[in-house]
């Protein structure tokens, strides 16, 4: 292969050689990509139907259920048809697609966590102005920034990394197409040098929105150390921890996935890790907000019922 337009196919890593296992793979994907399809859709229904989730959090938590719906919609059903249908191959216009939308999707993840961060600190630092500072157009913008700006990330990293020639043959290392696997199909160390930057760029980005919900995140727990009522306390903890899980979570796995040298061979522990960040969050993400917010948990709770007891 001279270069990337001779490929027609990439070949995706298989989880398990045997047919039993394949399909034992198959149903557990199954069971959390139906998880994550109703928890999100359901946090999605809730604070679209609740007039009293018409506020700034919730309408950064409905942005943050969209991608993470899209994310796990983008690279899961074809890893479970591939183990159902026993193959490996994806197109190369398939492979365009999964680089281009998991990228969109997940820096505008980040960037719309980097919002929830501030209007966390807001709201418990400066609550007076709160009102002022994070009205509905600011919310709107806000949000339409986050959208935008993985939007261009997207384009940025994918154009770049299809223009590379590639001559290391069609075979990824990873259940998905993901750009530091098909940076090694490259066919010389100089031809990705330039994606290598975008990468690199891309993470002092990342870094800096790191740097900001942290100092944030300082700010916000000074500010409730020095609340005087347990339930107050209480309150705001029960609001920023699930945001700093879901932070956490993002930031320690992608990282090693992203600035891991593509020199590196590709191990056991790079696929637990690839899961861990692009399947897992999506997941869980619903349950972690839904455990610790009590609106949020009545306005699922009232869904539920109005849906059981008052049939169509």
């Amino acid at each position: 292969m001279s270069n990337g337009s001779s490929i027609t196919h990439f070949l995706l890593l298989a989880f398990a050689d045997t047919r039993e296992l394949q399909l034992l793979h198959f149903c557990l994907f199954l069971g959390i990509y139906l998880a994550a399809l109703l928890g999100n859709g359901l946090i999605i229904t809730a604070v679209a139907c609740d007039h009293r989730l018409h506020t700034p959090m919730y309408f950064f938590l409905l942005n943050l259920a969209l991608p993470d719906l899209g994310c796990i919609s983008t690279n899961l059903p074809k890893a479970m048809a591939n183990s159902l249908w026993d193959t490996r191959a994806i197109s190369f216009s398939g492979c365009v697609s999964q680089v281009f939308f998991f990228a969109f999707l997940m820096s505008t993840e980040f960037y719309l966590l980097t919002v929830m961060a501030y209007d966390h600190y807001v709201a418990i630092c400066k609550p007076l102005h709160y009102g002022s500072l994070l009205g509905s157009r600011a919310c709107v913008h806000m949000a339409a920034a986050a959208w935008g700006s993985g939007l261009l990330h997207a384009l940025l990293h994918t154009a770049n990394t299809f223009s590379i020639p590639l001559c290391q043959g069609n075979g990824l290392d990873q259940f998905f197409c993901e750009i530091p696997q098909i940076l090694k199909l490259s066919c010389l160390q100089s031809d990705y040098l330039r994606e290598v930057g975008l990468i690199v760029f891309g993470a002092c980005l990342f870094f800096t929105c790191f740097v900001f919900i942290v100092v944030s995140y300082v700010q916000i727990f000074r500010a409730m150390l020095s609340i005087p009522s347990g339930e107050g306390r209480h309150k705001a903890f029960s609001t920023c921890l699930p945001h700093l899980a879901v932070v956490s979570l993002f930031i320690s796995f992608g990282m090693f996935t992203y600035l891991k040298p593509t020199s590196i061979p590709s191990t056991d522990l790079d696929l637990v890790v690839s899961i861990l960040y692009s399947v897992l969050p999506p997941a869980v993400n619903p349950l972690i907000y839904s455990m610790r917010k009590q609106e949020l948990r009545d306005a699922l709770t009232k869904l539920l019922q109005y849906t059981l007891f008052h049939p169509q």
